[in-house]
């Protein structure tokens, strides 16, 4: 059928008759059941979705019916999937019952879904579903219209029971955790760390089954949300503020805006810096302290065992060490005050949470480079090497580097590479890399041949 067959949702009206409409899911409930009063002994089971054909205009749906019809229906479609529906039953919004637990819609009306007289389908018309697809990124509230995790924390309990719009970034996803309520009923709780520029954790609990399987799709920092009509609540066990997805509640993954744009390139460039991991690691130790020798499969080994940062010695081959790159890939800026990256016009610094985000920016340039080192047991990829350790490592400052001609960092380039070279490393959990992995060069120097052999020997008797 073409599009122009479907009845628009801001044209809906109770007087029309078998209207066909069309829309894409953007918000989905758990099916519940109650006692129909008609019926002793006899539970009705009901269900809400939420659809939008157009940027402005979305409305509830409804259904009802028997355990069969309900269960078989909902498991039918998922929120991102673009639907038709057959002859609802258009009514009018009851603000004082059913309609006060759904999401607040711009239509007056909500439509009606039952067995014997309505049919929902999955769209399969190509043109239909290109045209509905964008609107599942577009949040139902304006843009600019939400709190910062930092405006929700400073307002701490005077935002109790209220419900709010927050743009957030995803730092990390729990693991569902099954419990029985006291009633004997099956319930479950998801917990989603939440972060942006301002602070880097906050917790958004999710407990609908809906709500969970949207959520487990995402990926870690690398995924932003508009969370419309999020509750909030003071929890006394941690002393701090939560965020919990209800039935009012729509989340936008990854809106198509500008505050969702900024706030997903401050996501991908915290995150690949490790700035993001700092709450959750202990503080470099002294380079003299470190005593533990390691292969590189040892490294990766115990990393997959150890999900704290840890330390170590490696007596291994510089296999990737790129200092004959163009300049501005060797060196980069950094804000002296929080160390975030910055590019050398900018006027101020781009991290929110900088305490100096609001004064000129005051950069430092320093070595920034990504080193592989290998050994018989296998390679470790994207490790850090920055000043002022590569400044020592390579007996060269910045800007004696920059005065360098291409063949003068070649020749720099080749003192270490597939040279054997000791190597003090911390070694952090990430999820961003594919081996899980993230190593931080904290020394590099030539070895000594005597003591890689005394080391070798040994690790070769370790077990």
């Amino acid at each position: 059928m073409a599009a122009q067959t479907y009845i628009s949702i801001s044209e809906l009206h109770p007087n029309f008759s078998h209207p066909r409409v069309a829309g894409i899911i953007i918000g989905k409930t758990d099916v519940r059941s109650f006692p129909d009063r008609k019926n002793v002994g006899v539970d009705r089971f009901t269900f809400s979705f939420t659809i939008k054909d157009s940027p402005d205009f979305f409305i509830n749906v409804s259904a009802w019916g028997n355990d069969g019809y309900i269960n078989g229906l909902s498991n039918g479609f998922s929120t991102g999937d673009c639907v038709i529906i057959e002859n609802p039953l258009v009514t009018n919004k009851d603000p004082d019952k059913g309609d006060r637990y759904c999401p607040t819609t711009p239509s007056l009306y909500r439509l009606l879904v039952s067995e014997a007289h309505s049919q929902v389908c999955l769209c399969a018309d190509l043109g239909t579903i290109d045209r509905l697809l964008p609107l599942i990124h577009l949040p139902v509230k304006d843009s600019r219209d939400f709190y910062s995790l930092a405006d929700i924390v400073a307002n701490g309990q005077k935002l109790d029971g209220t419900v709010i719009n927050i743009l957030a970034a995803v730092k990390s996803i729990g693991e569902p955790k099954q419990f029985t309520t006291s009633d004997r009923r099956e319930g479950q709780r998801l917990e989603v760390k939440l972060f942006d520029d301002s602070v880097s954790s906050f917790p958004l609990v999710c407990w609908d089954r809906e709500a969970i399987q949207l959520v487990q799709t995402l990926i870690p920092k690398e995924t932003v949300l508009f969370i419309s009509d999020a509750k909030i609540s003071f929890d006394s066990f941690r002393s701090g503020m939560t965020a919990t997805v209800n039935s009012k509640t729509i989340i936008t993954v990854n809106p198509d805006t500008r505050e969702a744009s900024l706030l997903f390139s401050y996501a991908k460039e915290v995150s690949e810096s490790g700035a993001l991991d700092q709450d959750e690691k202990p503080e470099d130790v002294p380079v003299d302290s470190i005593t533990d020798v390691y292969t590189v499969s040892q490294l990766k080994h115990k990393a997959q065992e150890n999900p704290e940062a840890f330390f170590g010695i490696t007596y291994s081959f510089v296999s990737r060490l790129d200092l004959d790159s163009s300049v501005s890939k060797v060196i980069k800026a950094r804000c002296s005050r929080c160390k975030f990256l910055v590019t050398e016009d900018a006027q101020s610094c781009s991290n929110a949470s900088c305490p100096g985000r609001d004064q000129p920016l005051s950069a430092t340039a320093g070595f920034d480079l990504l080193v592989d080192f290998t050994d018989h047991t296998g390679t470790l990829q994207a490790c850090s090497l920055r000043s002022p350790v590569a400044e020592k490592t390579l007996g060269c400052t910045t800007e004696e580097f920059t005065r360098l001609t291409d063949d003068e960092r070649t020749v720099m380039k080749w003192r270490f590479l597939l040279e054997r070279c000791k190597i003090y490393v911390k070694i952090v959990p990430s999820a961003k890399h594919r081996s899980g992995t993230r190593g931080v060069l904290l020394d590099c120097c030539l070895a000594d041949p005597g003591e890689v052999k005394q080391h070798m020997s040994a690790l070769l008797q370790r077990p």
